[in-house]
């Protein structure tokens, strides 16, 4: 585990409660949102932005909006380990760039956190849009909750203690977030919060959804019968070009047809 991940504040400077941490690439049309519903919200926020490399305007964007930009090597999971290292709030909450949480959400990490129990939690998913995959998703969620299944769309929060006890985020081209919640459910608690997340849809414009949805389901069989994320990656290359500009895809099923896309730097 990074060093860094023990940083702590200067000397008579209270840490922040929360330390929200956003991945990006080239989000310039995205991220401005995310940030105004986090900036407006109460104090003892700290809001961190994880650039893995824009060559939009998503620098400029950040910087304007008061929020703290870092820089890191591509890939999701590299990029929020990068954020978690450079927080210093004793909360960890991962939210992607398009999505934007309700107004109370800061306060229920901090008020979930509270419980010494809990060591993690999500958020329930609005999918936007009225179209039939938005709205299949959205009713898909809660129930993979119940198989245990946590996706990083719904706004992963843990405590900094714990990410570090079990080392973070993994520099995986896909399943980062499935990686780090089942290592996360050994220690303690993961909660469900009913505060909605809501997260755009424009990942569904101009494509099958039911080819994407095989495709993220026969991955997912594959990682729970034990092959690696990153084989998992490596199978999964001959799509990356084809998925036009959305955002690169975790773990989560509304990204799968893009997870292993960004062509990612690893170890």
């Amino acid at each position: 585990m990074d060093e860094r991940t023990t940083k702590h504040s200067p000397e008579g400077e209270r840490p922040p409660a929360v330390s929200v941490i956003i991945p990006t690439l080239n989000e310039a049309r995205s991220i401005g949102p995310t940030l105004d519903a986090l900036m407006s919200g109460r104090g003892g926020v700290e809001v961190i932005v994880a650039d893995g490399g824009s060559l939009d305007a998503t620098a400029e964007i950040v910087r304007g909006r008061g929020a703290r930009l870092v820089t890191s090597g591509r890939g999701r999971g590299e990029q929020m380990h990068a954020g978690a290292c450079a927080a210093r709030g004793e909360a960890l909450w991962f939210l992607h760039a398009d999505t934007l949480p309700s107004a109370g959400c800061v306060e229920a990490v901090a008020g979930a956190l509270g419980n010494p129990e809990v060591v993690a939690g999500n958020f329930s998913v609005r999918f936007d849009g009225d179209r039939r995959a938005a709205r299949f998703l959205t009713w898909l969620y809660p129930r993979l909750r119940l198989l245990g299944l946590c996706y990083g769309d719904s706004g992963i929060f843990v405590r900094r203690e714990a990410y570090g006890r079990v080392g973070g985020f993994r520099p995986f081209p896909i399943f980062e977030d499935l990686d780090l919640v089942r290592r996360l459910q050994k220690t303690g608690r993961v909660v469900y919060l009913p505060d909605v997340v809501t997260t755009s849809s424009r990942r569904f414009e101009g494509r099958s959804f039911a080819l994407t949805f095989a495709r993220w389901a026969l991955l997912q069989a594959l990682y729970w019968l034990g092959v690696s994320p990153r084989a998992l990656g490596r199978m999964y290359a001959p799509v990356r070009g084809a998925g036009g500009k959305s955002r690169r895809g975790g773990g989560d099923p509304a990204g799968a047809h893009s997870a292993a896309r960004s062509g990612l730097r690893r170890q």
